[in-house]
């Protein structure tokens, strides 16, 4: 893997990432028709470091916003803090039941199963991008129907968060079904303004992404014997990658919040359909 690579990839996962159409489905694509294993230990983990750079991006551009409607006052911090909490817990169940299950059940009598060994099936990709067409355009219709007001109060039920972070777990184990995608779309069918299912969705990638990051960094560690020496050459691009999708990811940010503000939600959905058809003709032509 060359820096040339690591640019390339950094540009697309930051551009994609804080879009809903699934960054790693792109970036998974990108890696392939370059040759490369999407499912390598030094590849895994640069695609949780390049979340990491989109991550930095989330909180320098959401930080105005996240004070305005989460910290403005007491009892708004504190529906903030549940709700986050929460939901998180709730994702942690629910994709790591359907991890363990993968891994333990599915994946039974293979040497190192780790779920990550499933990011270069493009047939799965497609299935995962094409179930998460459907429900952004359906998500999006309805709101439009809807005609919800933006200035709709910030405050979040339990069933609203509780479902936002169940889903969420969904989108844990598979590439392609987009996790802002999947969790705004949610808020959008239980009745959560645009502006905060989108400061919202984005609030739970910055507690997601740690764990992600340790989880690709044990996994590389194992891979190299335990050895520290080994993982130098994979983590030094990945430093280099969280740079460029942090830049890239900060232009994605105002194109999605100009797009989500403007009604547009469903047209991403159209694309993720669109994309789900190319990548399983990439497919099928034996990628």
């Amino acid at each position: 893997m060359s820096i040339l690579h690591v640019v390339i990839l950094a540009i697309v996962q930051g551009l994609a990432e804080l879009l809903p159409v699934s960054s790693s489905a792109h970036v998974i694509v990108a890696e392939k028709l370059m040759g490369l294993n999407p499912s390598a230990p030094e590849m895994t983990l640069l695609l949780v470091m390049l979340h990491t750079g989109t991550m930095i991006a989330v909180i320098v551009y959401f930080w105005e916003r996240w004070r305005t409607a989460f910290f403005h006052s007491v009892p708004q911090f504190r529906n903030f803090a549940v709700a986050l909490i929460v939901a998180t817990f709730l994702t942690g169940v629910v994709g790591g039941s359907i991890v363990e299950f993968i891994e333990k059940v599915m994946m039974r009598g293979e040497a190192h199963a780790w779920i990550e060994q499933l990011f270069k099936r493009l047939d799965l990709i497609a299935i995962a991008l094409a179930v998460a067409g459907v429900f952004i355009l359906a998500a999006g219709i309805f709101e439009n129907r809807r005609r919800q007001a933006d200035d709709a109060p910030p405050r979040l039920t339990p069933p609203q968060y509780s479902w936002i972070g169940a889903i969420q777990g969904l989108c844990i184990p598979f590439r392609g079904f987009s996790r802002s995608g999947a969790t705004i779309s949610t808020g959008l069918f239980l009745g959560v303004s645009r502006r905060t299912a989108e400061d919202f969705s984005f609030a739970l990638a910055v507690v997601l992404t740690p764990p992600a990051d340790a989880r690709e960094i044990w996994r590389l560690y194992q891979s190299q014997h335990h050895h520290l020496a080994g993982m130098l050459p994979a983590v030094m691009p990945s430093v280099l990658g969280v740079v460029f999708a942090f830049l890239a990811g900060l232009l994605a940010l105002k194109w999605l919040s100009r797009w989500l503000e403007t009604g547009r939600w469903h047209f991403f959905g159209v694309y993720c359909l669109v994309a789900a058809m190319v990548v399983g003709y990439l497919y099928h032509t034996g990628f």
